[in-house]
């Protein structure tokens, strides 16, 4: 097991994700990953915080994208619609390629009170980011707190939404989608 292995990160995510996908999570320890992928646990550990993590891997670079995205809308674009635009853009841009990948994780994660636990985390982590962005654009504490929220449920909703269709349908615009049904929801009759 060489220290210094080409890309010991996508190893250890590939090897881990098979083992979970074959035995599930809560029966595959992080010495059984770090053997599967050729390396040690040290290893493991200088990549992953622990295992529960391995499952979200790419959730920084998603959330970095997000925020990107939104903190360069035009200044005229209202808050909502740049919250839902980044989050829209960056789960096409990012996760569009990834469908039967993205069900079988979610299908993953459902069986795991640890996963769940950390997708609410992540979840929060999301929410909290495009909140400060968009206070970053100007947006008012208690304006941005609830644009955040209820565009993050949208692009929550509007992903499971996509994995359980036919494969035919936008991410994207079932986002967007998505958002405008929690519009027409909190609007006035």
């Amino acid at each position: 097991m060489g220290r210094w292995d080409a890309d010991a990160n996508g190893r250890l995510l590939q090897a881990a994700m098979t083992l979970f996908f074959q035995r599930g999570y809560d029966d595959v320890t992080v010495a059984e990953i770090a053997e599967s992928a050729g390396l040690t646990k040290r290893t493991f550990f200088r990549h992953f915080a622990d295992k529960r993590e391995v499952p979200f891997a790419g959730a920084p670079a998603f959330q970095a994208g997000v925020v990107a995205a939104v903190t360069a809308a035009p200044d005229d674009v209202a808050p909502a619609e740049a919250a839902v635009a980044a989050l829209a853009e960056t789960s096409g841009a990012q996760l569009a390629q990834w469908a039967e990948y993205a069900r079988a994780r979610r299908d993953l994660v459902a069986t795991s009170a640890d996963l769940r636990e950390r997708a609410l985390i992540k979840n929060a982590s999301l929410t909290a980011a495009v909140a400060e962005a968009l206070r970053q654009r100007g947006t008012a504490a208690l304006a941005a707190d609830l644009t955040a929220h209820g565009a993050v449920a949208a692009f929550t909703v509007g992903y499971d939404r996509w994995l359980d269709g036919d494969g035919k349908a936008d991410l994207p615009t079932l986002v967007r989608e998505t958002f405008d049904e929690l519009r027409l929801a909190l609007s006035p009759s």
